[in-house]
Order: C-alpha cells, then structure tokens, then sequence
C-alpha cells in the first residue's frame, strides 16, 4: 500500500531538496529582495487548506468552513485563489531573478516551465492514484486505473502556472492586462451562448453548463470527479483559473519596484477594494461560482487575495512584525511537502479503516469519536481535529525548518 516514504521518495525524484545555512531575504547576485509576506501569506492559505479539509466529522463543521453550495462565495472558497494568486506572485519575482536568462537563453526558461508544470501535474495524480490504490486495498478489489480521476488541484495550478507562465515571457503589463479582460469577457460569453444538446445556451447548473459538457467529452465520465459529477476542476474553467495566477503576477511585479512604505499598502488595498466591488457587480449578472470558476470569481476573489496581501506586507515589510508572522511563514517555505505529504496522510486517515471489515470506522473517525468527541462535543471536536492535525504538519515543518531543508519544485 503506498504510504509517506513513498510519497518522500517520488518528492525526492521530482524536487529539490535544498539546504541553507540561514534564509535570506535578499538576492544579493541580483538585488531582487524575497519578501517575507508572500510565504505568510502562502502559509496562511494552506492553514487554511488543512482547517477545512480535515475535519473530525464531516456532518459537523462550523458553518463558515463550509464551502458554498454552488453560487456564492464562503471564506473556504477563497483558498484556491489564493493558492493561484500567490503562484503568480512568486512568479513575478523568479522571472525578475532570470532576466539575464531570458536575454541570452529564452529557450532553457520555457523548459523550466514546462519541467515545472509536469512535476506539479505528476504529483497531483500520484495522490489521485494513491486514493485509488487506498480503495481497492480496502475493497479487495483489483486496482483500476481505467476510474482514476484526471483534474485536481495540483492539475489545475500546474496548467493555470503553464499558461501564464508563457504569457508573461512573451507580453507587456498592459497586454497581459488586455489578455485577462479578453478571456474573462470569452469566458463569459461562451458560457451564455454556446448552445448545449438537451439544455440549449446559458444553463450554468451543475449537470447543464459547458465545462461539464466538455469534460464528460473529452475526459470522460470515469476519469472526471466521483466518476461522472461535475468536476470543479474542470478543463475549460482552468482558463479563467489562469487568471487568477495572473492576477497575482501583476501584483507582484508591482511591489517589486514598489518601497516598503505604507503607501504600498495602502495602494494594494485600494486595488483590492475596487477588485471586490467589480467582482461583486459582475456577479450580479454573472454569479460568482467557485466550481465554475466564474469571471465574476476571479475578480472578486483577486480582490480579497489583494486586501489579504496589503495586511501581510504591511504587517511583516513595513511594520516588521515578522514574529507574528513566523508560524506561517514556516509553512509557506515548504509549501509543497506540506501540499503533498498532508494529502497523502488525510487519504489514509480518511480511508484506512480499523479493521478488515469495511463498515468499521476509519482511522480518522476513531480518532474524532476515542480523542475529540468525549470532552470537546461534536462541532468543536472536529474543529479540534483539524486544527490538531494542521499542528502535527507544523512541528514536522518547523524540525525541517531548523535543519534549514526546504522542498522546491
């Protein structure tokens, strides 16, 4: 059965593990600065990953970690762009330290994009895989790739990363800009006018909307979200997604020429403040829609991911409030392990039962009901849990954080 040091091993193959005598803040070869808030802010992101993700009940979760039903946008549904945003945002700052690169060898950074994107899309469906593999050892039942599920997070960052990736080597701010305007417009129209068989146009229902119709042609029912529901991280709606990431590029580039005054801040949070306003106007035409990944989605979201890097930058750049932020931004600087190794713990804590019967609890329900329940009750116990388990990933994080080891795709 695949477990963590298999996971450690397909990492280890795949990333680089680097190690540091101490974590600077400043590129000294190329002056390009690395600042602390975006690992905050990308910790704080994937804290908030884990909370909602690993609950001790699922049928007992506190109502605002509880994703929208469809329309709508709940506090969990602003993770995911995050993640996206802060992919950009970094992106920003790894093509600022590549320039000299780019000049004499344009080439080697595509192939670094690419080599990229694959190792991102290969890690997202090992744990697909691994999902599978946990289920037929359960079932007893032979191992059938012919039902592995093909999109997922990592797929989804590993294309949207692909897309921009490209872009932002080949057009200006104001192209870049111009092109994000132009596919959330596309995006858009073809969602309300493209005409489907059986539902006719501008159906955006879980069963009757163009991704859906798109994924069930081209992936196929088996290889989508529980073999035939809709997938909400479907193809065509991984366009828009690209967005977003974006979104976080232009962001980046901006601070980085940016000083480190309040008057940044300040100008993050306008954008941000005008970003949510758009977004939420947007959605009265268009709704926003996480599963969709609506135009108006990736607006507003944009708009909070700003607000949110206002408050790290201005608390950790200009306030220097660093140690408020060092428990995230342990997190934040190894990212990927903590991405991977924790979905591959919570696959086995949330599929592994006790025992060989397989209507006993699974490990993870035994924990909730032998740990949590008795003394925390139900909602507060699962709350509990997840926040338990988010501690277990950071003392493993902070043990690698000391021996200065840090994971990079």
């Amino acid at each position: 059965m695949p477990n963590y040091m298999c996971c450690s091993g397909i990492i280890a193959s795949t990333t680089q593990v680097v190690k540091m005598k101490q974590i600077k803040y400043q590129n000294h070869d190329n002056k390009i600065p690395r600042l602390a808030s975006i690992d905050v802010f990308r910790g704080l992101a994937l804290a908030g990953m884990i909370i909602v993700n690993n609950p001790g009940n699922w049928q007992q979760m506190y109502v605002p970690l509880i994703h929208a039903r469809w329309h709508g946008c709940a506090p969990p549904d602003l993770i995911f762009p995050f993640f996206l945003f802060i992919v950009g945002t970094s992106l920003s700052f790894s093509i600022a330290k590549q320039t000299e690169v780019i000049r004499k060898n344009r080439v080697q950074i595509y192939l670094h994009i690419i080599q990229r994107s694959a190792i991102l899309f290969t890690l997202g469906l090992f744990l697909n895989c691994l999902s599978l593999a946990l289920e037929s050892v359960q079932s007893g039942l032979p191992l059938n790739f012919c039902s592995l599920r093909i999109m997922g997070v990592l797929q989804r960052i590993s294309l949207a990363y692909l897309l921009t990736g490209f872009a932002v080597l080949n057009l200006s701010s104001i192209k870049l800009l111009v092109m994000a305007l132009v596919i959330l417009g596309g995006y858009w129209a073809v969602m309300f006018l493209v005409p489907l068989p059986g539902c006719g146009a501008g159906s955006l229902s879980p069963e009757g909307n163009l991704i859906f119709y798109l994924d069930h042609l081209i992936l196929g029912p088996a290889h989508m979200y529980r073999e035939g529901k809709f997938d909400p991280e479907g193809l065509l709606s991984t366009l828009p997604a690209s967005v977003t990431v974006l979104s976080g590029y232009l962001a980046g580039r901006w601070i980085r020429v940016q000083p480190v005054r309040s008057k940044t801040s300040f100008k993050l949070f306008l954008s941000g403040l005008i970003c949510l306003v758009t977004g939420y106007l947007w959605g009265l035409v268009f709704p926003i829609n996480k599963s969709l990944w609506t135009s108006s989605y990736v607006v507003f979201t944009s708009g909070w991911a700003l607000l949110v890097m206002s408050a790290c930058f201005e608390a950790i750049e200009v306030m220097n409030w660093r140690t408020l932020g060092w428990p995230l931004e342990i997190i934040g600087l190894n990212s990927i392990l903590f991405f991977v190794g924790s979905g591959v713990m919570s696959r086995i804590l949330y599929k592994v039962h006790m025992g060989s019967n397989p209507h006993s609890s699974t490990v993870s329900t035994w924990l909730y009901k032998t740990v949590f329940l008795p003394w925390a009750g139900p909602a507060h116990g699962s709350f509990v849990f997840s926040i338990c388990y988010l501690c277990f990933w950071w003392l493993i994080l902070y043990g690698m954080y000391r021996q200065h080891w840090f994971i990079r795709v």
